[in-house]
């Protein structure tokens, strides 16, 4: 007797007109009388926006105009957080049903404004099917109150959208008919000149989000680091490494599969002279709470975190300055001083004072 059986709706399922499906959904449609907003099956059946996305859309477009929607004031309404909330927003700008732009006030002040638009795709229509269609005023769709009775039509007749005529093609420019001589004497006839045709302009590039949305395609993870040489010395500690894990983070209790796909990525560290206990307090410390995925976090900071090689010996040594090569003193053979040079003799006075001794004797001679 404490279970609670949903009578009226199974009464409500028994007047539903027509054969019921065996599979899928059944819809019990009542008319609304008070309090309810129109929502297209653009936004409810969207391909690419996320069903936050989709409900946030439909939040915003219930309230009252000038209700305040910033991520603080969204957040305090609904139960998602401030980062799902902030990247819904994002969807909804990016597939313009959202606008945020800055607007100055008359008296030097700046504001935010926030634009809704429940159909942007009928912002886009050329403007003789705009007129025929109005399109109310862009911001949040009010909600009536309990004195506006409204019944919308449970299947709207769709409204016929007259076809775009196509744009005809461009002429091409007639060549310019050669100007005969004019004989002197004469003045030449004026001949128009066909103006070249302008091309038409080219068309407006796509849009395309700064932001890409969460449902965007990820880069893909970069490998596990591999050793230059998986020695049986080297696998045997890495496995022994990855094995006592546990006995520091009970959370990185690894199955033996796991073990052998980490091992060699441990190994790696091992072989650029990484110490076991280093190693081990970067994968186990500052752990987030809850950690669902340990293997996933321990191959984040395997291939993230990996050290450089050590440098070599040669490699710290600071490098030398060039040396200059001195000459050694020699003693001059003729007037006994001092000079320096790598082969004994005369000093550059005694040599040219010989030189031109040289030049008067072959003179004189």
């Amino acid at each position: 007797m404490d279970t609670q059986h949903h009578t009226a709706l199974t009464r409500a399922l028994a007047e539903v007109p027509g054969p019921l499906p065996t599979s899928g959904v059944i819809h019990i449609t009542l008319p609304h009388t008070d309090r309810f907003t129109v929502v297209g099956n653009h936004l409810a059946q969207h391909p690419d926006l996320s069903c936050t996305a989709v409900g946030l859309a439909v939040r915003i477009q219930s309230l009252p105009r000038g209700t305040e929607i910033s991520i603080k004031a969204l957040t305090a309404r609904c139960q998602e957080g401030e980062r799902r909330i902030s990247a819904a927003l994002r969807e909804l700008e990016a597939h313009g049903y959202l606008q945020r732009f800055r607007d100055r006030l008359p008296g030097q002040r700046v504001i935010t404004r926030t634009v809704f638009c429940n159909q942007p795709a009928a912002l886009l229509c050329p403007r003789s099917q705009s007129s025929q269609t109005p399109v109310a005023a862009p911001g949040p769709q009010a909600a009536p109150g309990p004195s506006q009775t409204h019944v919308p039509d449970p299947d709207p007749a769709p409204v016929p959208v007259p076809p775009v005529p196509p744009v005809p093609p461009v002429p091409p420019v007639p060549p310019v008919p050669p100007v005969p001589p004019v004989p002197p004497g004469t003045s030449a006839p004026e001949t128009p000149v066909p103006l070249p045709v302008a091309p038409p302009p080219p068309p407006a590039p796509p849009f395309v989000p700064l932001v890409p949305p969460p449902t965007a395609p990820k880069p893909p993870r970069p490998p596990l680091p591999q050793p230059g040489a998986l020695t049986p010395e080297l696998d045997r500690a890495a496995t022994a490494l990855l094995s006592d894990l546990r006995r520091h983070a009970p959370q990185f209790t690894l199955s033996e599969g796991d073990i052998r796909h980490l091992a060699p990525a441990v190994a790696t560290w091992l072989e650029r002279d990484a110490h076991p206990d280093t190693i081990r307090r970067t994968l186990t410390d500052d752990l987030p709470q809850p950690l669902r995925h340990p293997v996933k976090l321990l191959k984040h900071r395997l291939t993230a975190l990996l050290p450089p090689p050590l440098p070599g010996a040669c490699e710290l040594v600071a490098p030398a300055r060039p040396r200059f090569v001195v000459s050694p003193f020699q003693t001059c053979d003729d007037c006994d001083r001092a000079f320096r040079s790598a082969d004994p003799g005369c000093c550059r006075d005694c040599r040219e004072t010989r030189a031109h001794r040289g030049e008067d004797v072959r003179a004189a001679a």
